[in-house]
């Protein structure tokens, strides 16, 4: 696994605050570890404060800014949950057209706990089967999307986990489908609504 991601640049997008630290640490650990360049992007310049459930956890600093960034120098996409994170980045919409820019281009997504919160917003869980923490299921089904409660869930691309408990197979089908690199199924999918 030591570089099964060598050549890939894979950027982790989180608010500056709220990212739940181990699935922002875990995640980035084992891409950087299978070879991936990994970039860690938020709306802000300075640092992304981390949480461990409610409590603050450390800090770490932004790569680069979501408006300094093209989409196309990535090859894959991360979401790291935490309940404040993906509240505050879907309210932003220059992070919010970065992640659909991802689905249209057919390029594998990763989403984990309450991530999916932005995938709503950027309008492409339609027709699309996935998982997250059990209180977004409403809002998925409402946007079309069809939840499941699984550990892991992989559609044309897009990698879904429920909560830190399932980071071991969340990792694992990341890299698995980061390391692909045809998403065909992903690519015609083209479903997002008028914003």
């Amino acid at each position: 696994m030591a570089n099964e991601l060598q050549g890939k640049r894979i950027a982790v997008l989180m608010a500056n605050e709220g990212v739940e630290q181990v699935e922002l640490t875990e995640p980035v650990n084992a891409l950087r570890e299978a070879g991936a360049e990994v970039e860690l992007l938020a709306p802000e310049k300075g640092e992304i404060q981390a949480f461990e459930h409610l409590d603050k956890g450390e800090t770490f600093p932004v790569d680069r800014q979501v408006s300094e960034v093209d989409p196309a120098d990535y090859d894959g996409l991360v979401l790291p949950g935490g309940v404040a994170n993906p509240d505050f980045l879907r309210t932003d919409e220059q992070a919010v057209g970065f992640v659909r820019s991802f689905f249209e281009s057919g390029k594998p997504v990763g989403a984990i706990c309450h991530a999916p919160w932005t995938l709503v917003e950027a309008r492409v869980v339609k027709e699309r089967k996935l998982t997250s923490w059990p209180s977004l299921r409403t809002d998925i089904e409402n946007a079309g999307g069809t939840w499941v409660d699984e550990e892991c869930v992989v559609d044309g691309g897009l990698v879904t986990s429920r909560k830190p408990d399932d980071l071991p197979a969340f990792v694992e089908k990341l890299i698995e489908e980061f390391g692909e690199s045809d998403h065909e199924e992903q690519t015609p999918r083209k479903r997002f609504g008028p914003r």
